[in-house]
């Protein structure tokens, strides 16, 4: 019997090559009692989404084995796509799903983040609920600069990684975290002009003045020849996913375009799927507790 269990969300920045992605995703599977739940890689984003639960001592082991698996076949000299990143394991985060407290949790990413370090070679910055200082715990502020950026970020006193010195020439900085269930989401638009998913995007993010709980980027889908907006939901029962998809058809008619269509990016809570569903059937009263069959099943 399982007494805890967490989830992790690995990002890697390898989309386009499935032998990669593959041995990545085999490194995480290779651990007894975890479980790879979905895997999914974006081409333009050049970037794969694992997510994979388990009791506590299981998950990190694996998150470690996915970092050396990672930093042997990724080498982010050679990189390039649309989703900012800063390592060949961009983001690392830990979930608690049963029976693990906030504390723990954090706990938790901090020994990942250590192990991490010291077994794959790879230095760490912690974000987040694990975060050392509060500038560190918006993943934006620790990202920005990118892998590029290195080189000079880690001579400032305040961004020497928590675990290691400098980054590695290859695989960058991994960014560990301890956070809540984030829903990521994407909108692309009929249109190819990256400005307006960039507008768009300005509008929703909270940190622009937007919805709270909301990231947002404009992003280009060079594949495709579309803009899309690029949207992390950090708590969907604050900002829910309807909410916001609303409020970019409504912008995107100001600038002359429409939604194309939208994306779910790894998993999401089944409520937030059927709020929306909800919303938009208009079901008056409804009552997901009651209302949904799958709820009332043992």
């Amino acid at each position: 019997m399982i007494n805890q269990l967490i989830e992790c969300v690995p990002n890697i920045s390898e989309g386009r090559r499935p032998e990669v992605v593959s041995a990545c995703v085999e490194a995480v599977a290779s651990v007894e009692g975890v479980k790879v739940l979905h895997f999914t890689s974006d081409y333009d984003h050049n970037r794969t989404v694992i997510t994979f639960v388990g009791e506590p001592e299981r998950v990190v082991e694996a998150a470690v084995r996915l970092c050396k698996k990672a930093g042997e076949l990724i080498d982010l000299t050679r990189h390039t796509g649309e989703h900012p990143r800063m390592g060949a394991v961009d983001v690392c985060p830990f979930i608690p799903v049963k029976n693990v407290t906030a504390e723990e949790i954090v706990e938790i990413a901090v020994t990942a983040g250590k192990r991490i370090y010291e077994e794959a070679g790879i230095p760490v910055y912690l974000y987040e609920k694990a975060a050392s200082a509060p500038h560190r715990v918006n993943l934006a502020d620790v990202r920005r600069g990118q892998f590029e950026g290195l080189p000079e970020k880690t001579k400032l006193p305040e961004w020497q990684p928590d675990f290691g010195n400098g980054y590695h020439p290859t695989a960058g900085i991994t960014i560990v975290g301890a956070r809540e269930f984030l829903i990521a989401f994407n909108i692309e638009l009929d249109t190819n002009d990256v400005e307006i998913a960039k507008k768009i995007a300005k509008t929703i993010r909270f940190s622009s003045g937007g919805y709270p709980c909301v990231k947002a980027l404009g992003l280009m889908l060079h594949e495709t020849d579309t803009a899309q907006v690029s949207i992390n939901f950090t708590d969907y029962k604050t900002t829910s996913l309807y909410t916001v998809v609303d409020k970019v058809r409504e912008e995107a008619e100001k600038y002359g375009t429409t939604v194309k269509c939208t994306e779910l990016i790894g998993l999401s809570p089944m409520k937030a799927l059927i709020d929306s569903a909800a919303h938009y059937l208009k079901i008056r009263d409804f009552d997901y507790d009651n209302q949904v069959f799958e709820n009332h099943l043992l």
